[in-house]
């Protein structure tokens, strides 16, 4: 499991070195969990440690979202004056999230391979 939870953290930390390295406008960590799927594509398994982990991760999550909004609350400030833009960028991002991830479950989701050989 430590192991697991290194992984993870390794992934992380090369993502935050190429965001530094090549300056690209992506979090480290966004980069850091690219290079873990595609990893986890080339393995084309989870190994069950990693999986548990994850869950363990997930099963946490909403406690991840504290340090977020205790620095969105020191910095209301600034964010009043881009109201407007932060609120629609948060709702067209949400539509956009919801129907991608309708899409993916209609294509690929539970029920799928079973339509298809009835079909």
């Amino acid at each position: 499991m430590l192991q697991a939870l290194t992984a993870i953290f390794l992934c992380q930390l090369a993502g935050e070195a190429i965001t530094v390295a090549t300056g690209l406008p992506l979090p480290g960590p966004v980069i850091g969990m690219a290079l873990l799927f595609a990893v986890l594509l080339i393995k084309r398994k989870v190994p069950d440690d990693l999986g548990r982990v994850g869950d363990g991760l997930l099963s946490h999550l909403s406690l991840l979202f504290v340090p977020a909004g205790a620095g969105i609350m020191m910095h209301v400030g600034r964010l009043e004056g881009e109201i407007l833009s932060v609120g629609v960028t948060l709702v067209v991002s949400t539509l956009a999230t919801i129907a991608v991830t309708a899409f993916l479950m209609n294509r690929f989701g539970p029920g799928r391979k079973a339509a298809a050989r009835r079909g």
